[in-house]
């Protein structure tokens, strides 16, 4: 399964109902993230230019593009942003590749 890093921030309506009702935010994420075939591996609130981060594992991102849109359509969360990330083994076996692919590759020439 692929990791992705998805960080965002909640709007201030989405706060002043934090404030009035309080309520566990992972098991909200959680159930969202696995009604679209996903796994949420690792939810933290943050300070600087996020509130959020999550680790989410699945087997397409594509997948996960449908909770996206519904986080983003409730107008709870703003500044959504998905990156893949990958493990140092996964890491590795990308340099392994990049060397191979590297000596069929002729640079244009620099003058």
């Amino acid at each position: 399964m692929s990791k992705f890093i998805v960080t965002g921030s909640y709007s201030a309506a989405a706060m002043k109902g934090m404030i009035a009702h309080p309520s566990d935010r992972e098991t909200a994420t959680r159930a969202l993230v696995e009604a679209a075939g996903g796994k949420l591996v690792t939810y933290l609130l943050t300070t600087g230019d996020h509130d959020f981060m999550m680790i989410v594992e699945t087997d397409d991102v594509r997948k996960m593009l449908p909770a996206l849109m519904v986080a983003g359509a409730s107008g709870s969360v703003n500044g959504l942003k998905t990156v893949q990330a990958f493990t140092s083994a996964e890491f590795t076996a990308a340099q392994n590749a990049a060397g191979d692919i590297m000596m069929r590759y002729s640079a244009p020439a620099q003058s």
